[in-house]
């Protein structure tokens, strides 16, 4: 049920679908403000499409609740081609604030218990901001996405601060693909001072991800923060560039800082640049610090079919923590291309330990141009 007052609209639930009354609210121009009380757990049974929105605040401080209705969603998301992902919720326009201190749900068990039985499971984004300018997303609890948590899809200006993510399933079934944040086709993002849990990457740069500022980031059990992967599609040209990620907690987690790109037949091209990745302090990480210009590629095509993707001006500085010792005493790994593809690689103050039984640390890496002191501590890398 939907009310006004002194130009705001509260939004509270009917008892059936709700979304077509958050909907008519945030399309309701004499509603600058549309809040979700405390009290309320909305319960969203259909798509939401609010794009083309304009000069709003949604307020949530209760709950936005996506019902668990598989075969619905499976139909009826909105349809994302980039690798093939789908969405609840599309959130576009101009001048938008979310925030308020409440709850977005995907109540993700039901995906994930259903994933582990069919792989093919089409399986929905929670938030994705698209075709968007000037938008802040701020004090908001984000919990049991099916799967990516966040997508900026073609956004400019948008700033995530004080966001808290858990993604953890309650079964033995794993929450598979819950990536904190991806960023594709978008200029001048920002996330900061925010909590990750989930099975993922905690942020990733997906392509044509440019001016990204990531900081003071606690990241559990996730998969690192991630550059790519990129040139995956024949015809394709990626472009990361302009990214700082620093202040980074990252625990328990499969990598730290990671830069990954395809190698191989029929894939695409790109360049990464200017990539600075400063102050992790990483805990029980099993590959602290990664370059894979090989990802899902074998050695010996990677050898026949170098990456297309180059990656240039990179640094990793004031890295410190243990891995996990999973790679034994391997603690940082820079793999690159054979032909030149990797270039000014710079590695600074990187003091990551493996476990006792594995020490000292150990760091391996191929056809990769480092820059400064790095050569030095990296003294049995092939250098291009």
């Amino acid at each position: 049920m939907e009310s006004t007052v002194a130009a705001s609209c509260t939004v509270t639930a009917s008892g059936s679908d709700d979304g077509p009354a958050l909907l008519a609210a945030m399309a309701n121009s004499a509603c600058p403000t549309v809040v979700v009380p405390t009290s309320t757990t909305l319960n969203i049974e259909t798509r939401l499409n609010m794009t083309g929105v304009q000069d709003k605040n949604l307020v949530v401080q209760g709950t936005v609740k996506f019902a668990a209705n598989l075969p619905y969603w499976e139909g009826n998301a909105f349809y994302i081609p980039f690798q093939t992902q789908w969405a609840f919720w599309l959130l576009g326009g101009k001048n938008i604030v979310v925030n308020g201190g409440g709850t977005l749900d995907g109540q993700g068990q039901a995906w994930y218990d259903a994933f582990a039985k069919n792989s093919s499971l089409t399986r929905p984004i929670l938030l994705t901001i698209y075709q968007a300018n000037n938008v802040t997303v701020e004090n908001i609890h984000m919990i049991n996405s099916p799967e990516w948590v966040n997508l900026v899809n073609e956004g400019e200006n948008v700033t995530y601060k004080n966001i808290t993510i858990s993604a953890v399933s309650t079964s033995k079934n794993q929450a598979k693909n819950t990536d904190g944040w991806d960023i594709y086709r978008s200029n001048n993002v920002i996330i900061q001072d925010s909590t990750i849990n989930n099975g993922d990457d905690c942020v990733s740069f997906k392509p044509n991800a440019t001016n990204i500022i990531v900081s003071n980031l606690s990241c559990n059990g996730s998969h690192g923060i991630s550059v790519g992967s990129l040139g995956q599609y024949e015809g394709e040209y990626d472009i990361v560039q302009n990214v700082v990620a620093s202040n980074i907690i990252m625990s328990n987690a499969q990598n730290g800082a990671r830069i990954k790109a395809w190698a191989g037949k029929n894939v695409g091209s790109g360049i990464v640049k200017n990539i600075t990745f400063s102050f992790f302090t990483e805990s029980n990480v099993d590959n602290p610090v990664v370059i894979d210009q090989c990802y899902e590629t074998s050695d010996s095509d990677c050898e026949k079919y170098p990456s297309n993707t180059y990656i240039q001006d990179i640094w990793f500085n004031n890295i410190s923590g243990t891995s996990s010792g999973k790679e034994k005493a391997v603690v940082a790994s820079l793999a690159c291309s054979p032909g030149g593809r990797c270039s000014n690689v710079n590695v600074n103050s990187l003091t990551i330990n493996p476990p006792s039984k594995y020490a000292p640390a150990s760091y391996s890496c191929a056809n990769v141009a480092l820059s400064g002191n790095s050569a030095s501590l990296f003294g049995a890398c092939t250098t291009t």
